[in-house]
């Protein structure tokens, strides 16, 4: 079998990659990725040279790239997006280019291409926002509510690929998934963004009192989920990924992290609060778990500390992306 990956460089989809071409050594794999400041190359270094793999560094938006990448294609991973909310709130217009026009690019040569099946990756964050301490879960069920634009720009591109296969018959599937943490994230994200400006001695921002709740996912049990999409799941369906049992908060997060190196309290800085920030997510996961048997293989707690150890090891990998000119240093 022979699938493209988009925005394979970056941090789910280098998860991903790595991911499936450790379980299913046989199949060839096309990465195509614009390389912005969150795609890393250097996720892929153990792969790079191997014959099942190649790389194809283009952009999702233009036609003739995409309808190179897509020759012989039996399946679509669809990662490539722009994700982050405080980007999207100061500069929308690049979310909705690439989240809604390049999935349009994409769907379009899907169908020349007859594809065999177009799996869409999206976000919890379209269902909008949970109220504290109550019991309430996002699933399949849950009506769109999108509350910025990186989420409104994630909820027109799944209107999009749910309107490819009643319409054309385009065979997709989509998992909304919750906030996946683990190795290669970029340190812009609240997890990565905390240990590594604590490795710094850089105090970590909290936005307004710290309550927010989400849903966390290691980035492994989120890649066995698409992998039982893929090979399970029923063409035409949505399926919602979490992580959690219970609630956590942000600033229980972060200073679960402090704890684990060393640090005090006296870390945390809170800052004014961002612009329509959402106040919980919770996912109702019982879906992909009754028709696919999957579940959450890695705890939190377990893999916060194990994430907290890579960013340790790692302290090139990061300190290089935070060095980059004009990008995000914490």
């Amino acid at each position: 079998m022979k699938l493209l990956v988009t925005g394979g460089a970056g941090f789910i989809g280098s998860n991903f990659i790595l991911y499936w071409m450790n379980q299913h050594p046989e199949d060839l794999v096309v990465n195509l990725d614009k390389l912005t400041y969150a795609g890393n190359l250097e996720n892929l270094k153990e792969v790079e040279k191997n014959s099942t793999y190649k790389f194809i560094h283009g952009d999702i938006c233009d036609a003739e790239v995409v309808a190179r990448a897509m020759n012989n294609i039996d399946m679509v991973i669809h990662f490539a997006a722009e994700s982050h909310v405080d980007r999207s709130i100061t500069g929308p217009s690049p979310f909705v280019q690439t989240n809604v026009v390049g999935t349009h690019v994409l769907l379009e040569s899907a169908l020349k291409n007859k594809i065999k099946r177009f799996h869409h990756i999206s976000t919890d964050e379209v269902f909008g926002s949970l109220e504290l301490e109550r019991p309430g879960k996002f699933s399949e069920r849950t009506k769109y509510d999108p509350r910025s634009p990186y989420s409104a720009s994630k909820a027109g591109s799944d209107h999009l690929v749910n309107a490819y296969y009643h319409t054309y018959g385009l065979p997709i599937t989509i998992t909304n998934c919750s906030n996946n943490f683990g190795p290669f994230q970029f340190p812009e994200k609240l997890i990565p963004l905390a240990i590594t400006n604590l490795l710094e001695g850089k105090k970590v921002p909290v936005y307004g009192d710290g309550k927010y709740v989400r849903d966390w996912l290691y980035v492994e049990d989120h890649c066995r989920a698409i992998e039982a999409v893929l090979l399970k799941g029923k063409i035409g369906e949505t399926y919602c990924v979490g992580g959690m049992t219970s609630d956590i908060s942000n600033l229980s997060v972060i200073k679960k992290i402090i704890k684990y190196l060393g640090k005090d309290e006296s870390m945390i800085e809170y800052v004014t609060d961002r612009s329509g920030h959402d106040r919980r997510y919770a996912m109702d996961w019982s879906k992909i778990n009754k028709e696919l048997s999957w579940k959450p293989a890695h705890d939190f707690d377990t893999w916060l500390s194990k994430t907290v150890q890579w960013y340790k090891d790692n302290e090139s990998w990061w300190r290089a992306l935070k060095a980059r000119p004009g990008k995000h240093k914490g």
